[in-house]
């Protein structure tokens, strides 16, 4: 019974003394091809990096949907009668702290929704934050502990003190803390409202978070969710509803059929990011193109160096179809060497791409010393991208193998 490699050891053994016969021209392509494959390898591992730091610390802070109440709005004036014009100005109408209607009863239809990993009811609104002489506009945000850690891995974001908020206790922003020069233990004053229906309280600090963005440490007071109920006048109330989702890409999908059922506004992260989301389609893109157009070049450079390696082997080419080669063992010499030189370079291209990822990770510092971001090269994208520059090898090939297969073997000889 004919094996499949003494089918393909005539193929086998002509392509790869033509490729050593033509070694220089094999090493160039070659390089050629691994420099290509680490180029795409590097690009494509360095923007999943940047765009998973990107997406880690903008949505290190927020939650992926959040479910808020309708705000109000002015009743229109009644349409004029046909023919008549009627002069009319309509004031908008001051927004007020509300609080979702029935969200205890949303809490468990949220949270068992598939998409959905966690779920967190908060109670915010505007404050002010006093220490001795000092004050400072704050957002006031009530939450439970538990709920929101999971939510926005708040344990993880504390830099001084610990995660604690009993009743009475709270953490503020480590920006925050330096303007009303707070330490963990000190004890500020928060009030809400103005003149006689002002509420103050006193809020023992237990811990400085780090949201990662220098605004929101500047004005950010976490505190027991019934002890913001109470500052803000929402008894039992909460102004939102907070989700986070096991994908986050699916957060607009999620807020789209939550919004037609609920009737509550629903934002998605994408919805509040919109500029982030187009700056990141724009990386996707740009790095799609980079991809194309170093294939293109790959495919280019290999089918120029077997168009050249058929002109220059025309001879052999022609005594072996005069032995009794046929065009069909001709063609896959030819898509042979394209192979091996795809395959050759792509390994090689992969191994540099993984020596560029180590020098990023260790040598590119940002200006406080630390590492910029974290990039790896998964090893899905490597073989991914090696298939792809194997495959675009042997398409490469094909042009200079039908070439090739369709020499006549006397008209090449005489050459």
């Amino acid at each position: 019974m004919l094996r499949f490699t003494d089918w393909l050891g005539f193929e086998r053994r002509v392509a790869l003394r033509f490729l050593i016969e033509g070694r220089m021209q094999s090493l160039l392509i070659i390089i050629g091809v691994a420099a290509g494959v680490a180029v795409v390898a590097y690009i494509s591992a360095l923007i999943s990096g940047l765009q998973a730091n990107t997406l880690a610390k903008t949505l290190g802070a927020q939650a992926h949907v959040t479910v808020k109440p309708l705000d109000d709005e002015v009743t229109p004036a009644a349409l004029a009668a046909s023919g008549v014009v009627r002069m009319t100005q309509t004031q908008p109408r001051a927004q007020r702290t509300r609080s979702i209607g029935n969200w205890q009863a949303l809490l468990p239809l949220l949270e068992a929704l598939p998409e959905v990993a966690a779920v967190s009811p908060m109670v915010s609104g505007a404050a002010l934050a006093l220490r001795g002489e000092a004050s400072r506009s704050v957002a006031l945000m009530g939450v439970e502990l538990e709920r929101y850690d999971r939510i926005i891995g708040l344990r993880s974001k504390v830099v001084a003190g610990e995660a604690r908020m009993g009743p009475g206790e709270g953490l503020i922003g480590r920006e925050l803390a330096e303007d009303l020069g707070v330490r963990v233990g000190d004890r500020i004053s928060v009030s809400t409202g103005a003149g006689a229906s002002a509420v103050t309280d006193t809020l023992h600090v237990t811990g400085l978070v780090d949201l990662g963005v220098r605004d929101l440490n500047r004005r950010t007071v976490l505190l027991p969710l019934r002890a913001a109920q109470s500052l803000l006048g929402l008894p039992g109330g909460a102004t939102v509803l907070e989700l986070a989702l096991h994908d986050v890409w699916s957060a607009q999908d999620l807020a789209d059929r939550l919004r037609a059922r609920l009737p509550f506004e629903v934002e998605s992260w994408q919805q509040a990011n919109a500029q982030l989301v187009s700056a990141l389609n724009a990386q996707s893109v740009s790095t799609g193109l980079i991809r194309g157009v170093v294939m293109v070049v790959v495919v280019l450079g290999i089918a120029s160096v077997l168009v050249v390696s058929v002109v220059q082997k025309q001879r052999e080419i022609g005594i072996l179809r005069a032995m009794g080669a046929t065009r069909g063992q001709m063609l896959r010499v030819f898509l042979l060497q394209g192979a091996v030189v795809g395959g050759i370079g792509s390994l090689l291209g992969v191994v540099l791409a993984s020596a560029l990822v180590w020098a990023f990770v260790n040598f590119v510092r940002g200006s406080d010393g630390a590492p910029l971001f974290n990039i790896v090269l998964a090893p899905g994208l490597a073989l991914r991208i090696a298939a792809l520059a194997t495959v675009c090898g042997i398409l490469a090939a094909v042009a200079p193998a039908r070439r090739a297969a369709r020499l006549d073997p006397a008209q090449a000889i005489r050459l």
